[in-house]
């Protein structure tokens, strides 16, 4: 019981100490600069790992339109090549221009 109540003085006379120290006119701002502080870089750090998934998400899109690109510039080549314009024009009936159809625009 003795010892119950001197641990419990103990605790009080340290809770007291610890109020004195947080409550005093030195000790509170420094102690609330460094909540700020510790409650801004936690911030910070939530928002650079935020912008980081934002930037690899962008690098996936462009990667993405690169090879539909590449797609695209492969379908172009394989439509304007030489067999296969000489097949449409087969098709639809076209001839070589003659050498008075031709014109030269200066």
């Amino acid at each position: 019981m003795v010892r119950k109540r001197v641990a419990t003085k103990r605790e009080n006379s340290q809770l007291k100490r610890i109020r004195q120290i947080f409550f005093s006119s030195q000790g509170f701002p420094i102690i609330l600069v460094c909540s700020i502080l510790g409650i801004l870089f936690v911030l910070f750090r939530m928002k650079s790992v935020e912008t980081g998934y934002q930037v690899i998400s962008v690098k996936k899109d462009i990667e993405k339109a690169q090879v539909m690109n590449k797609e695209l510039q492969a379908k172009r080549a394989k439509l304007l090549s030489v067999k296969n314009l000489h097949r449409m024009a087969k098709k639809h009936g076209l001839k070589e221009a003659e050498q008075k159809q031709i014109i030269v625009i200066p």
